[in-house]
């Protein structure tokens, strides 16, 4: 029995004898696992704009209904749907035989004045040689007196009727008012119009375009001080166009009142629109630039959000191993995206290094390893180094290597010498 009790007692020392050597095992293990690998890249200052972003939709510069200003049969057309017109192009011929005749009646009718007025101021020149001899009474030569009136403002109405005419045989002929681009046509030859009744044709100008939106009644005070420094510029793009395929345009109108109800006010930018890129009727997202100032920028990758806001990993040197580096959690607040970047309001400075890769492997403190340059640094921001995977040096401890180094070499020199 006590045979047995001893065994058993060894069996069990030797059992803890064993877990403990693999526990400190283990923990040598964990001590010498590498710390995680990283990118990082250095927030960078540059001079970005201000902007409000805003949904927009384009309207024709100019937009003519084209309408018959004379009735009658429509005889020639001169133009194909949706082409583009130039000014005074032929569109549309009215059946101008009737307009003629009515010009040829004016006509004869002026003649007919004519006549009547030479022949009353004939006799009353007649009368006027007899009338100091009292032949006639003084009532015959007012008649006549008034019949040579009468006969020249028959010849004025005449005229005018003349005029009337050509005018009116003028409108036959229908021409395009702008530079536009034509829509489909309301009408075919054949048809009989009305005066100044239905429509023929819708022509509407497309370059330069208008892009109207609108702003909050907060943001106008701000438009207004920056518009009386300048014309504000736009950045206006189709919303399946890139940030990069925005086109420039000049802010040119603000309306004159809030909009009941919405809270809004109305705003126009113009655009150049050659290729008629964008088209009436067609919504598209409008930044409007206020500003251009200098700001802190990091690539959107850097940002991270957790329960207690948003935070970047910073780099800094390490508590453990000053000679190596570790991250810490900083919390920042946001400005507005441009493009791949974000603007950093608070919480980092220009040179600061963070983290763009690899986060999720990351604890407050914890060292780290750069296997990459990660993202390019925005607006020429320095590169970190990419020299393959290696553990960063802290910066105040950069130079005491250096320093290491040089003795080295110069232990060497002098061993050669020797």
């Amino acid at each position: 029995m006590r045979l047995r009790l001893v065994v058993l007692g060894l069996i069990l020392c030797a059992g803890m004898l064993t877990a403990a050597g693999c526990e400190r095992s283990g923990a040598q293990q964990t001590m010498q696992a590498p710390p995680p690998s990283v990118t990082v890249t250095r927030a960078v200052s540059r001079e970005v704009p201000v902007y409000l972003d805003e949904i927009g939709k384009c309207t024709a510069r100019e937009s003519v209904t084209i309408t018959p200003q004379v009735a009658g049969l429509i005889i020639e057309r001169h133009f194909e749907d949706g082409a583009d017109l130039k000014k005074d192009q032929l569109l549309f011929v009215i059946d101008p035989r009737p307009l003629e005749a009515q010009l040829h009646a004016a006509k004869a009718q002026l003649a007919q004045s004519k006549a009547a007025l030479e022949f009353a101021d004939i006799q009353l020149k007649r009368y006027a040689d007899v009338a100091d001899t009292r032949a006639i009474s003084k009532s015959d030569y007012d008649t006549r007196k008034n019949a040579v009136d009468t006969a020249d403002a028959q010849v004025s109405a005449s005229n005018a009727a003349i005029e009337t005419a050509t005018v009116n045989l003028d409108y036959c002929q229908i021409h395009s008012p702008i530079d536009g681009r034509a829509g489909a046509r309301l009408v075919d030859v054949g048809n009989v119009v009305k005066a100044n009744e239905g429509s023929l044709l819708l022509i509407q100008r497309l370059d330069p375009i208008y892009a109207d939106f609108t702003i909050t009644e907060r943001n106008l005070p701000e438009v207004q001080k920056e518009m009386a420094r300048g014309t504000l510029k736009t950045q206006v793009r189709l919303p399946s166009d890139s940030e990069a395929e925005a086109r420039t345009g000049n802010l040119i109108f603000l309306d004159n009142a809030v909009q009941d109800g919405s809270g809004t006010v109305k705003l126009r930018a113009e655009v150049p629109n050659a290729d008629h890129h964008f088209w009436p009727g067609q919504f598209v997202n409008v930044r409007l630039v206020l500003m251009v100032k200098p700001s802190v920028l990091v690539p959107n990758s850097a940002t991270q959000i957790s329960q207690q806001g948003l935070f970047v990993f910073k780099v800094v040197a390490d508590e453990k191993s000053p000679t190596k580096l570790g991250v810490i959690q900083q919390p920042v607040t946001l400005g507005q995206r441009h493009g791949d970047v974000v603007v950093i309001n608070s919480g980092l400075a220009a040179g600061d290094t963070v983290v763009t890769s690899g986060q999720m492997m990351l604890q407050p403190g914890s060292p780290v390893m750069v296997v990459n340059a990660g993202p390019p640094a925005p607006a020429g921001a320095p590169a970190p180094p990419n020299d393959g995977p290696k553990t960063l040096q802290s910066p105040q401890n950069e130079g005491a290597a250096k320093g290491d180094s040089a003795a080295s070499a110069d232990t060497k020199t002098k061993g050669g010498r020797s």
